[in-house]
């Protein structure tokens, strides 16, 4: 198995996979010196002015504009500036600045472009926008259209400044003399959710790989040994790439993430129970998963001055977006497991899993839309239709008792095989694709 393990490694490290083109929040530094406001957009301008919505979006190649983004990505720096010019007016008539709840009227001074390094890569813009604040203006408010993104803003140059993030909408009002500042609370408990969102609904690949780990056995033991493996090791890679002493390509460590699900789930399917080395190598790939966290907050940013309480609560929304998984996956077969034992009542079970497939396939069809998929990122089938599956495996396993092991040969075997496969196909996406 460490050979195994070692091998793939070793091919990962070797290979110089293309880039996602994915999708990376706008940095936005408000500063308000003498009388004026000043804020400097950090953004890729191709996804904005191709018409991209990238609200929940992870990666550019998903939306119907792609051609056009990758069109302009192979622009050189002058010819991408004449495009933002052209489309400038419109794209910042979504964005403005209020002082004391008046509009503030904004004026762009400068366009600055990166040069090509690589067309797979988001290439980053910056927007310098400035306007005059009436006399004995207090406080400003930002607002930003949920179609740009996520905005981080930071306002610069003043003590205890305001730090926080938009998905759309308007900020609170920020104080030009500073102090809106985070309290240690107020940071950790601004984090937790942020966790909890990188989890659910956002963290497709570590739910199959927590998943995976769920299928291997019924029995408490096990389950804990594991998720504590997980937890301690993707917590150490979190705090040391947060801290910036630990960094690996994204090239490197989602491929990675993607052959650790196909590894647990494999061995899920060829043992039912857990091997002395099993802990080890989820230990292994947990200090990968917590890269692949560190990797998104650094994107989302931390707060300088209460680094420590928002880190804290970042890992403990992504703990408790975890539990919330096996929790969700825990009372959906636990009816399947009581039949297997004897415990329940057969056709109980059969009702049960009957009408719990056929309400997710029911629900799948009358949530799915525009607001379901702003929410989770993905539409509502992504969502209900495995669970769905995961009743029917239940059902299966609730007729066919008298089979040696129906829970483990209808529930955790195929749902098992069905995580390999998605994270094989992940794992070929990520390195050939």
């Amino acid at each position: 198995m460490y050979r195994f393990l070692a091998a793939i490694l070793t091919v990962l490290l070797s290979l110089s996979a293309a880039q996602a083109h994915e999708v990376r929040p706008a940095i936005g530094d408000l500063t308000a010196p003498d009388g004026t406001v000043s804020l400097v957009l950090r953004l890729s301008m191709e996804p904005v002015i191709a018409g991209v919505d990238l609200e929940g979006l992870d990666d550019t190649n998903e939306s119907d504009k792609a051609d056009r983004v990758d069109a302009l990505r192979a622009l050189d720096p002058e010819a991408l500036k004449a495009e933002i010019a052209r489309d400038l007016p419109q794209v910042l008539a979504r964005v403005g600045i209020a002082a004391d709840g008046q509009a503030v009227p904004l004026t762009v001074t400068e366009v600055q472009v990166d040069d090509i390094a690589d067309v797979t890569l988001p290439r980053e813009s910056r927007l310098f926008l400035s306007g005059a604040l009436p006399p004995g203006t207090e406080a400003l408010t930002v607002s930003w259209p949920s179609e740009y993104g996520t905005l981080i803003l930071r306002q610069m140059d003043v003590e205890d400044g305001f730090t926080g993030y938009l998905t759309g909408g308007t900020s609170d009002p920020i104080a030009i003399a500073g102090g809106n500042a985070m309290t240690g609370l107020g940071a950790f408990a601004y984090y937790v959710p942020v966790g909890f969102q990188h989890i659910v609904p956002m963290g497709l690949d570590h739910i199959l790989f927590v998943l995976g780990l769920f299928f291997l056995t019924t029995r408490l033991g096990p389950l804990l040994w594991q998720i504590s493996a997980f937890t301690l090791a993707h917590t150490v890679t979190l705090a040391l790439g947060a801290l910036g002493y630990v960094n690996i390509p994204g090239s490197i460590v989602e491929p990675i993430i993607a052959a650790s699900i196909v590894y647990v789930a494999v061995e899920n399917i060829v043992s039912d129970r857990l091997h002395r080395w099993r802990p080890a190598v989820i230990f292994a790939f947990g200090l990968l998963h917590g890269l692949g966290f560190a990797s998104v907050l650094g994107e989302f940013g931390l707060p300088a001055d209460q680094f420590v309480p928002a880190l804290i609560g970042f890992n403990v929304g992504v703990e408790i977006g975890q539990l919330s998984v096996i929790a969700l996956a825990f009372l959906l077969v636990l009816l399947a497991q009581r039949a297997n034992s004897g415990r329940t009542d057969l056709r109980v079970a059969q009702v049960v899993y009957g009408v719990l497939a056929l309400a997710f396939v029911g629900l799948s069809f009358a949530l799915n839309g525009p607001g379901f998929t702003a929410i989770m990122g993905a539409g509502a089938p992504v969502f209900l239709w495995p669970l769905a599956a995961l009743c029917g495996l239940c059902l299966l396993a609730s007729t066919f008792v008298d089979k040696v092991g129906a829970y483990r040969h209808f529930v955790a075997v195929p749902a098992s095989l069905a995580i390999a496969c998605v994270g094989a196909w992940w794992f070929v996406e990520r390195v050939f694709l």
